[in-house]
């Protein structure tokens, strides 16, 4: 298939804004999805890294939705002509806390377009820029991509990359079992109706995977969590994830990290039950 990205190119700078309230109970959510032992921060007190997308959702009504579940146009993207969507990494930076009760404005912006070839066939890789304000002023930078590809061919199986073995030397490990339960949960966390984290039927006959894909923002919050929970007292000013490979519920990944020589940051992998890198990450640390 021959594309021309030029048309899409042309929707480069499109923006629009979004407004919320950070409010307390999602984040009691997040607590109970990722089974953490600590409590939900009251009025005035910050939030974690990575609960801020408990906040500020797409709410597209059933006609602008695709197949996928999806919207076909999406915020500031227009349609595309590959039909298959995966979370390929996002990089955050974050300039100052969200605290419960804040009022939040968001601005995303259509910042990039590229058309890349894969081990899968054609790749269209796009990224939007979210600037997320508190009423203090810019709290989060978040550059997300978005990876967009060819149909698989009914009864065919999508193609999974497997590249480099993950790191065995490291002091941080945590083995996560990402359950339908717990995905569904952070579906619902996130307003996020991308069939292939829920629906399995959809998902194997359809998309040609072998389970339900762990979302790309859920296996991020367990490096957020590893990161925070290995280095406490330690503020995250930035954190780059690059996904290489995705992760299904048909058994459990792990998570694995350690501290930069220089102390300063921290490298972080999500690995698969092969023991390969599902996602690399690397952090800056205040």
């Amino acid at each position: 298939m021959t594309i021309d990205i030029a048309p899409l190119r042309q929707h480069l700078g499109r923006k629009v804004e979004d407004r919320d309230t950070a409010t307390q109970a999602p984040l009691k959510g997040m607590i109970a999805t990722f089974d953490r032992d600590e409590t939900a921060p009251e009025s005035g007190q910050p939030i974690a890294p990575g609960w801020h997308l408990a906040y500020l959702h797409n709410y597209a009504r059933p006609a602008a939705l695709g197949e996928d579940g999806l919207p076909v146009e999406s915020d500031v993207l227009p349609p595309m002509p590959f039909p298959r969507r995966m979370y390929a990494g996002s990089t955050f930076t974050f300039e100052d806390d969200i605290r419960v009760g804040d009022a939040l404005r968001r601005e995303t912006e259509f910042t990039d377009i590229q058309l890349r070839s894969g081990s899968t066939g054609a790749l269209i890789v796009t990224a939007q820029t979210r600037r997320i304000f508190t009423p203090r002023g810019l709290a989060v930078v978040e550059v997300a991509s978005t990876v967009f590809r060819e149909e698989v061919k009914a009864g065919a199986r999508s193609g999974v990359p497997v590249r480099d073995a993950a790191p065995t030397d490291v002091p941080w490990r945590r083995t996560i079992e990402a359950d339908p339960v717990k995905l569904f949960r952070y579906s619902a966390l996130t307003f996020n109706p991308h069939r292939i984290h829920y629906d399995r039927t959809y998902c194997i006959e359809t998309e040609g995977y072998p389970g339900l894909v762990v979302h790309g923002p859920f296996a991020q919050q367990c490096i957020f969590d590893l990161l925070r929970d290995s280095m406490p007292g330690r503020r995250i000013k930035s954190l780059a994830i690059r996904a290489r490979a995705p992760l299904f519920d048909t058994a459990p990944f792990d998570v694995i990290g350690r501290p930069t020589a220089d102390g300063t940051g921290a490298e972080l992998w999500t690995v698969t039950p092969q023991g390969t890198i599902a996602a690399q990450a690397t952090a800056t640390l205040g």
